[in-house]
């Protein structure tokens, strides 16, 4: 054992298995394979979510296609006060989740997209809240597997995170209303 800094650093005894050396094919495939895809993650992780959302929402156009769609409607309901009928509910998210996905997939309007899936996972994340009957098991604070569905979501929002940071962090667009010329 070596001491490096504050950290011990193990080496390893005896020869190593073919392929596991950090000289081996196999390590330096990953690590090439890892330098490729790793300025490409955040571009990766939109698409990927994209889809999932373009997916979800061309679902719900078709009426019974989606398994969360009556979970969403009432949540949806309860998040309205009741003052939008479920029959607009449905094609409304429909829209949205289909817009959003069309934005990140795409990357246009991607600011705006980005705005809409955080929104959108707000009323997502408050049917654990709006219908806990439906949501949690009586008894044991477990989740329903229609509560499953809505908390693997936390996956999502990870994601988008990531592509927010990418995105926000980049140079802003030009300000259309400044009038001076660039320099």
């Amino acid at each position: 054992m070596e001491t490096v800094g504050e950290r011990s650093v193990h080496r390893p005894q005896g020869p190593a298995r073919a392929g596991t050396r950090p000289d081996g094919r196999a390590h330096r495939a990953a690590r090439s394979l890892a330098y490729r895809i790793q300025p490409r993650g955040p571009a990766l992780l939109r698409v990927c979510v994209g889809t999932v959302f373009l997916c979800f929402g061309v679902l719900k156009f078709f009426p019974a296609a989606s398994p969360a769609e009556g979970v969403a409607v009432r949540a949806a309901t309860k998040l309205t006060l009741g003052l939008l009928p479920p029959d607009l509910i449905l094609p409304m998210l429909a829209v949205g989740e289909t817009a959003i996905g069309l934005g990140l997939v795409t990357g246009v309007l991607l600011r705006l997209a980005l705005v809409g899936f955080f929104a959108h996972m707000v009323g997502v994340f408050s049917a654990l809240v709006l219908l806990p009957g439906e949501m949690w098991q009586r008894g044991v604070p477990t989740p329903t597997l229609e509560g499953q569905y809505v908390i693997k979501n936390v996956v999502l929002v990870a994601a988008c995170l990531v592509v927010a940071a990418d995105e926000w962090g980049r140079t802003p667009p030009p300000d259309p209303t400044d009038l001076t010329p660039p320099t």
